[in-house]
């Protein structure tokens, strides 16, 4: 989705045209959430004179109550007005970057840290690098009280329609809605678990790929509710289906095209190809706390369930961590699918892109490929063929990421700290707790 150029005096002109009354201030904190600042628009002179200011010792990661002040600075190119509007005018939404008082960006802002690592990009010869992310969701049927349950909305499976299918409706309207609001949306339809679906959008440079994201999973809630469903984004809600991924379609581009294509190379991929993914092998245990952030994520990356546990890569099978997919000349890509939803998308785009650049500065080389099904391989095949398994927990996860020097600055020393302190607080809380599973397994037995 290409961002169009708005000037403030364009943004003042359509907020006039749209009737617009209030303004949504969008930025995401520590852990993917979207967090906002809503205001009538008698406020525009001053958000569009970055003199806008909020409370950041309220949000989660962000800083000390002495420390609160931070200021909103608009990206102008993500203005947007939504679909849906309020008996009292239009909502417009603009997503900004946090700033201190004395004007720098705010370390702790996870978009502010995809836009410095950004930057290291083009210091290292490269344009832009493209996100196709390809988020899965489940829709579960809402209470009288308007609480989730966890009574799915079908019994559908991959690609079913309706009378199968009874989320079809609202995945139409999430998919018209979308397209309204200027996304290029690619395909759409019911994923292999019953209850869950995957809409694919057009890739788009990192930082709007992220900004897209986030919106995204706005509108799916929003629309979702309308029709008396919840939408979540969780990994793996149940037991014994398939979880929701979020396989990411990364491409680097330089001035003269993709830099991942070669016609003359092998699979016709570039020297530069191979060293990003050199890259994305060796750091994969490390970003995986990143691209898998919570406890619930290793519910999903189990054998069985489709979602990869090995890291390895692969031109044609998909039980290995990263696949090439056949595509070539610009639409050369790596694609990623060990990444879940519940990830924040500035942070995991962030440590992929710097696992990939220091696979290039170090001209790493990947392993050979596996076109093999490895769920099918021993322990010992696996050990022949130099594959290594991800972290099986978050706890694992987190101790491979505090190892790993390059993805710690992916995240900057603000984002690091605050992440490894709140994610070791999850996981010691989750420890404290007895699941069902283990009264069913040994309360009687012992």
């Amino acid at each position: 989705m290409a961002k169009p150029a708005f000037t403030k005096d364009d943004i003042r002109q359509m907020a006039k045209d749209e009737d617009v009354k209030f303004l949504r201030l969008m930025f995401t904190d520590l852990f993917g959430t979207i967090k906002n600042v809503e205001v009538p628009i008698s406020q525009l002179g001053k958000l569009l004179d970055n003199k806008l200011m909020f409370d950041g010792s309220s949000i989660d990661g962000f800083v000390r109550i002495e420390e609160s002040d931070m200021y909103l600075y608009p990206d102008l190119s993500t203005w947007m007005i939504f679909p849906w509007s309020t008996e009292r005018g239009k909502i417009a939404r603009v997503i900004c970057e946090v700033y201190t008082p004395d004007g720098k960006p705010f370390e702790g802002d996870p978009r502010n840290n995809l836009i410095r690592v950004l930057a290291d990009m083009r210091k290292a010869g490269f344009t832009d690098f493209n996100i196709g992310p390809e988020p899965e969701f489940f829709l579960f049927k809402m209470d009288e009280n308007g609480k989730p349950t966890t009574e799915l909305n079908d019994k559908g499976s991959y690609f079913d329609m309706a009378p199968m299918d009874l989320g079809e409706n609202c995945r139409r309207e999430i998919v018209l809605t979308l397209e309204e609001m200027g996304f290029d949306v690619e395909a759409a339809h019911h994923e292999v678990a019953p209850g869950q679906h995957e809409i694919d959008f057009k890739y788009a440079d990192a930082l709007a790929a992220a900004d897209n994201i986030q919106t995204f999973k706005l509108v799916v809630k929003t629309i979702a509710r309308k029709y008396g469903l919840y939408a979540t984004f969780m990994p793996k809600p149940l037991a014994g289906i398939n979880g929701s991924g979020m396989h990411l379609n990364m491409s680097l581009f330089h001035d003269k095209g993709n830099a991942f294509y070669d016609e003359k190379g092998n699979m016709q991929l570039s020297e530069d190809a191979f060293h990003f993914l050199g890259g994305l092998l060796k750091h994969a245990r490390s970003f995986t706390a990143i691209c898998n952030p919570i406890v619930n994520s290793y519910k999903r990356l189990v054998p069985g369930y489709e979602a990869p546990v090995y890291v390895a890569w692969s031109g044609s099978n998909r039980s290995p961590l990263i696949r090439v997919p056949s595509s070539r000349g610009l639409s050369t890509r790596l694609e990623l699918r060990s990444v879940d939803p519940a990830a924040n998308p500035y942070l995991a785009i962030a440590a992929v892109l710097e696992a990939g650049l220091d696979g290039l500065r170090n001209k790493l080389a990947p392993q050979e490929a596996v076109d093999r099904n490895i769920y099918r391989m021993d322990a010992e095949e696996r050990q022949e063929n130099h594959i290594t398994n991800l972290p099986d927990t978050l706890h694992n996860a987190l101790k491979d990421l505090a190892a790993d020097e390059v993805m710690r600055n992916a995240m900057g020393h603000h984002l690091y700290q605050s992440f490894i302190e709140a994610k070791n607080l999850e996981y010691n809380s989750y420890r404290t707790q007895v699941s069902e599973w283990e009264r069913d397994q040994y309360l009687e037995l012992y």
